[in-house]
Formats: C-alpha cells, sequence, structure tokens
C-alpha cells in the first residue's frame, strides 16, 4: 500500500529527515514515534507533499504520489492535521467539503450519502448540525477526521490526533481508525507522543531519533532499550489487563 524509499528533507539548508525507508501494508496502522523535534510531523507532510522532500520517493499502490496532480493525490491521502482552523460552517458541511477531490459538476447524492453515512458511523449526529466555531478542540478534531474519511482515501495520515481529546474520546478517535482500517483495509499512518497509546492500538511502528529511522517493524522494535536509546528515558514494559504499559523507572 505504501512505499518509502531514501526520503530527505531539508530547511533552509537544515537537514530534517535522511535516508527515511519503511513499508506499510493495506489495513496497517502505523505509529510514527520520537521525541520533539525529530521530523514527524515533516515526514507525515512530506508523505502528503504538503511540503516537498529534497529527494526521495511515495508509493501509494504502485504510483509516487511527487508525481501526481494535487486533486489525485487528495483521492488517494487524507490527512488529519494537529489543529483545524475553525470557519463558521456546519460540521456537516465542513465534513462534506472532503467529498471535494470527487465533485466534477456539483454535489450528488452519492457525496450526502456518504457524509451522513460517516457521521453516523462516527456517533456525531448531535454535532452535525453545530457551527465548528463554536465547538471545543476535541469535537473540531472529531469533524477533521470524519472529513478525511469522506474522502475515501487509501491512506490516512493524522498528525497527534489524540492530543487536545480527553481519555474516552482519544479511545473513540483511534478505535474509528482502527476501524475503518480493518474494513476498508485502508492503512494508517499516525504521529504520537503516548508511546501506551501507540502500541494498544497499531500494528507497525517507526521509531525517529535525529532525523533517521532508528528502528521499524512491529511489536518487537517496542524494547526498553530502543525506547532509551531514542527518548533518553530508562522504562520497564509490562502487561496490564493483556496490554503492554511502558512505565519509566526513573
Amino acid at each position: 500500500m505504501l512505499k518509502i524509499r531514501q526520503l530527505h528533507f531539508d530547511y533552509k539548508k537544515r537537514e530534517v529527515l535522511r535516508e527515511i525507508e519503511f513499508d506499510l501494508k493495506p489495513g496497517e496502522v502505523l505509529t510514527i514515534l520520537g521525541p520533539n523535534g525529530v521530523g514527524k510531523t515533516t515526514l507525515l507532510r512530506c508523505i502528503n507533499t504538503i511540503l516537498a522532500p529534497k529527494s526521495g520517493s511515495i508509493i501509494v499502490e504502485g504510483e509516487n504520489v511527487l508525481e501526481l496532480p494535487r486533486i489525485e493525490i487528495a483521492k488517494r491521502l487524507g490527512y488529519v492535521p494537529q489543529n483545524t482552523e475553525p470557519s463558521r460552517l456546519t460540521a456537516f458541511d465542513a465534513i462534506l467539503l472532503g467529498r471535494k477531490p470527487h465533485i466534477e459538476w456539483g454535489m450528488k447524492k452519492k457525496d450526502i450519502k456518504i457524509t451522513r453515512q460517516v457521521i453516523s458511523d462516527m456517533g456525531m449526529e448531535e454535532l452535525a448540525l453545530r457551527y465548528i466555531d463554536e465547538m471545543s478542540g476535541g469535537e473540531l478534531q472529531k469533524v477533521s477526521l470524519a472529513r478525511a474519511l469522506v474522502q475515501e482515501p487509501r491512506i490516512l495520515l493524522l498528525d497527534e490526533p489524540t492530543s487536545s481529546l480527553d481519555l474516552k474520546n482519544q479511545l473513540g478517535i483511534l478505535n474509528t481508525v482502527v476501524e475503518v482500517s480493518r474494513k476498508e483495509h485502508v492503512s494508517a499512518v499516525i504521529t504520537m507522543h503516548d508511546i501506551n497509546m501507540a502500541i494498544r492500538f497499531s500494528d507497525r511502528y517507526v521509531l525517529i531519533k535525529d532525523g533517521e529511522v532508528f528502528a521499524h517493524g512491529k511489536e518487537e522494535v517496542i524494547t526498553p532499550e530502543n525506547i532509551e536509546a531514542v527518548y533518553g528515558v530508562k522504562v520497564t514494559i509490562g502487561e496490564v489487563n493483556g496490554y503492554r504499559v511502558i512505565v519509566p523507572v526513573e
């Protein structure tokens, strides 16, 4: 589904990312982990072509998205930014805008149907007619995710999707991402600071250190040694109710 090869990105002559490589299969959820400032958000924006990599390739279902028109990229990649700018739109209209890449001569019944279905699936009926500039940060994040889902993308890109949410809504958002990935065979790439949430919901991980991939793989890369090397913190890994849990020991 997704192949990143030899991705490099510089910002004002400062190398931010170098030799980034990883793969992702259909229906998998991958979380990018690492401390502040290592380039997690930059990597996500490069994948979505918001930022232009210096070199490398981003292959989605056999096509290099760096060579595609913007509208074709939007059909393949759904992006949920860390912050959404509020405007005087209802949640329904804001979510419906996610259908824009598929609209040629005006809105169709199919676009309305898909929007209503996503709102229903996410349990957002009570928010549908509210204005998004009157919503909390957590409610805005739900609208942003729903807008990405109505694009019917092959890959979801989510930048810190739980950062402004309470615990219940964190679980709700991540459960929705996993359910969509499994049901629609959509891959998801997430940046996240909460390692415990990451290991609860992810299939794969990319650990970034100093702008490079320090480790990439499944749960075998989430070790005390790797966590200490990347974050500079000693941890122990235990288990609670069948879930792996990381606990700092200093």
